[in-house]
């Protein structure tokens, strides 16, 4: 198979730029290493990459391996990587794909047992790794797909063999490169004195762009007023590995930015000019390399994390705080008297990008709007977990007309939260399980908070049951619980989606998502802080954080 085939999805979700990844170019089989990566994009996670066919076979692994076969890590298929990729290290900037550092955790050489091609294509994938830090027989289990599932989902697991160690976590005791011997943070931390101690660059125009190359494109006046492209509410997002890209839905004010002759007007969604109440915001668009311009995006303030609230914009227009508040482009309709509302939506991000990456920096109130493909699902999984308003999913070929349409939709991200667990319910149809009932600790006290019944599999539920069972003794019913709910010590805490919570501050439409697991030693029944272990970030997606 061609390079170029084999590496298409890599290349087309990068922009080598920008980011230092090797493109790939030479197709060179034959050979035997592998590599594990740690990746700190949103969150930690390892990537297992396996050279094979001129390629490196790649699986996301968001807890990493583990050398006790009774940790079923998943992992999850992603694209192949160039060979180049195998002693790669370096801090991948925000705003691209997988924005983050990145260090080589692990590599060595690997040895499949069996027929590699036979081996994936059953779903039952075998080998021997001799690394650094990994060695003995491991295994890949394709798991069975679910509904709407693109991507193939695994579990990466260690074989029993003379190297199991279930006292040992790797992860924590080496959690060093073995290219550079730095951890993971202490290479991002390098590189952010590194950028330090340059000045700046001082944003400079761009060469002009050529808008009447761009397909679609007509010759037009700009005109005085634009209704803004409205996206249609959906459930969930598109799970389509092809033709649709996915952005971040922010939490402000929906603008348009009419730029003519170095002035810009800012226009809410209803058409009212908000100029002056932008403030200084508008100088931002002032070393634009265009002489007329409509850019379509949302004004808001990013807070320490990334987030964006609108409490927070609120607040600063109140305040007459203009200088806290950032314009992130997602769109351009019309440039140098073309209209490009009939232009394909891609080819429009793009003209945006080159149009906006000469004046935005770290501290520029300007940014552009970054999109990723493939499942939706994964970016909005993510936007749940860190709290963000939501996605918008978008055709690729979409042209922006004045007008709601299907072509563009928003999911708005439910809530999330951690709940001890108070009890369940048995059901010999649903597997055994039926529903944990939650509790909420209000200061000392323990209230319930209503029950979960959906979010776990077959698996899941043989492992809740598992270690529900020792609980059951010592478990308190409390006020609100059903007659069929079997009390339980709070020891466990789970991870949950919900919609909202009700009158009575129950849980409404709880998916349990995980279990949460104590950093530290604790008495039964007694909170503690918690850490993730199950459904971990998989995405290699980065929300922009100007530090202005």
């Amino acid at each position: 198979m061609p390079a170029r085939d084999q590496l298409s999805s890599y290349k087309k979700k990068r922009d080598f730029s920008r980011t230092p990844e090797p493109k790939g170019e030479a197709l060179k089989p034959g050979g035997n290493r592998f590599v594990i990566h740690k990746h700190h994009a949103t969150a930690d996670h390892y990537d297992l990459r396996l050279e094979y066919d001129g390629v490196l076979k790649s699986w996301a692994v968001p807890k990493g391996p583990s050398y006790n076969p009774a940790d079923k890590r998943y992992a999850v298929e992603t694209e192949d990587h160039p060979l180049e990729y195998i002693d790669f290290e370096a801090v991948i900037p925000k705003g691209e794909y997988g924005g983050g550092p990145m260090i080589v955790w692990d590599t060595g050489e690997w040895v499949p047992m069996g027929d590699v091609e036979a081996a994936l294509k059953k779903g039952d994938f075998k080998f021997r790794l001799y690394g650094q830090k990994l060695n003995g027989g491991w295994v890949l289990v394709r798991m069975k797909p679910k509904p709407g599932d693109k991507k193939s989902n695994w579990l990466f697991i260690k074989e029993k063999d003379a190297a199991v160690d279930t006292e040992r976590d790797i992860l924590a005791e080496r959690p060093e490169s073995v290219k550079s011997g730095l951890t993971i943070e202490e290479l991002e931390a390098s590189a952010v004195a590194e950028a330090a101690a340059e000045p700046e660059p001082s944003p400079g125009k761009a060469k002009k762009l050529a808008p009447s190359r761009v397909k679609g494109a007509v010759k037009a006046a700009m005109p005085a007023k634009l209704k803004p492209m409205l996206a249609t509410q959906t459930a969930k997002p598109p799970r389509d590995e092809t033709g649709w890209i996915h952005e971040i839905k922010f939490d402000g004010y929906r603008t348009l930015a009419m730029i003519k002759d170095g002035a810009v007007k800012f226009l809410t969604r209803s058409g009212l000019d908000w100029t002056k109440r932008y403030g200084v915001l508008a100088d931002a668009f002032a070393p634009l390399a265009c002489k007329e311009a409509i850019i379509d995006g949302e004004i808001v303030v990013v807070d320490a994390q990334g987030v964006t609230h609108f409490s927070d914009l609120q607040q600063a227009l109140s305040d007459n705080a203009s200088e806290r508040l950032t314009f992130f482009a997602f769109d351009l309709v019309h440039l140098d008297g073309y209209d490009l509302s009939k232009t394909p939506l891609l080819d429009r991000k793009k003209l945006l990008r080159n149009l906006i990456a000469p004046v935005a920096g770290p501290r520029s109130a300007l940014h552009f709007s970054d999109h990723v493909g493939g499942d939706g699902m994964v970016l909005y999984e993510q936007a749940v977990e860190l709290g963000l308003e939501g996605i918008l999913s978008k055709r690729e070929t979409s042209t922006y007309v004045q007008a709601r349409s299907k072509s563009w939709l928003k999911t708005k991200a439910v809530l999330a939260g951690d709940f001890p667990i108070v009890g369940y319910t048995e059901s010999a149809a649903n597997g055994g399980l039926g529903a944990l009932a939650m509790g909420r600790w209000v200061e000392d006290e323990l209230e319930y908070a209503g029950n979960v019944g959906t979010g776990f599999d077959a698996a899941t539920m043989k492992t809740l049951l598992e270690r529900l069972a020792p609980l059951k003794k010592g478990g308190i019913k409390l006020e609100g619980m059903a007659k069929d709910v079997i009390p339980v010590q709070p020891v466990l805490t789970a991870h949950v989606h919900y919609a909202n919570l009700t009158a009575d501050n129950s849980i409404r439409h709880g998916v349990f998502k995980g279990l949460r697991e104590p950093e530290f030693s604790q008495s039964a029944g007694a909170p503690a802080r918690k850490r993730l272990v199950t459904d971990a970030d998989l995405a290699s997606i980065s929300i922009t954080n100007p530090t202005r």
